[in-house]
Parts: C-alpha cells; structure tokens; sequence
C-alpha cells in the first residue's frame, strides 16, 4: 500500500507542476491580451475565455496521459486494457467500472480521481480570474459593451 501511495503521490506532484506551468503561461497571456483595447469588447472577452478553457484542457489531457503512462510502468490495470481510457475515466470521477485496477494497485483510481478533482478546481479558479480581471479592464476603459449588467 505504501508503494501505491508514493507512486501516486509522484505522479500527482508531476501533475501539480504541469499544472502550475499551464495556469502561469495560461494567465499570463490571458492577462496581456484582456489589457488590448478592441473594437468588440464582448467578442474579445470571449476570443480570452475560449483560448484560456482550451490551453487548460490541453493541460488536463497531458496530465491524463501522464496518469496513463504510470499505469503502464506499475501494471496497474489489466492486460489489454485500454489505459488512456482508463485514466480518463478515473481523472474525471466517471466511473465507469469497466475496467478495474489490478488488485495490487487498487489505490490508483481514486488518487487519480482525487488529482482530477483538485485540477479542474484549479482550472475552474483560473478561468474565473481570468473573466473577472478581463472585465475588470474592460469597464476600466469604459468598453460600452461591458455594464454592470453583464458581470452579473
């Protein structure tokens, strides 16, 4: 038990970093381009919230296939098994059940589950910044398209 809690542990340490890479690069740019002045304030704001959402899920696929990997090395599911769908079932809690851990390696879906978890909330946090400081300079600049209205 203590080997599937230290290689998890690795793994989901891997993922933090990955993830704290993305979010640094992720909002970094979504910060410069929300300062750009524009003709369509709210097709901006957008072009922003669609980017930033798609970097993030790029960063959630790689760390899937980081989980996957690890799968892999450690024999955690069945032969045969369809790894990459398996990670991606316990990353993001569905659950499925179709394909169950190997029994020395049971821990393996719910501490992928629990990285899932703590990534997406991550993730949800920045894209949130993301929409809040991105209005925010845009009602900083009177951008007529941005009122009280649509911030909620």
């Amino acid at each position: 038990m203590a080997l599937q809690f230290l290689v998890c542990g690795v793994i989901s340490v891997v993922n933090i970093m990955i993830h704290a890479l993305v979010t640094v690069g992720a909002v970094g740019i979504a910060r410069s381009a929300g300062l750009r002045h524009t003709l369509w304030p709210r097709s901006h704001l957008m072009a922003v919230m669609v980017a930033t959402a798609a970097v993030l899920m790029l960063a959630h696929t790689l760390e899937v296939f980081v989980w996957a990997l690890a799968y892999a090395i450690v024999g955690a599911a069945p032969a045969g098994s369809d790894l990459l769908y398996f990670a991606f079932v316990n990353y993001t809690t569905l659950g499925y059940g179709d394909i169950t851990p190997v029994q020395a390696w049971r821990l393996t879906g719910p501490m992928t589950a629990m990285n899932g978890i703590l990534m997406f909330g991550w993730s949800t946090a920045v894209l949130f910044e993301v929409l809040r400081k991105t209005l925010e300079h845009l009602a900083s600049v009177g951008a007529p398209a941005v009122s009280s209205e649509d911030r909620g």
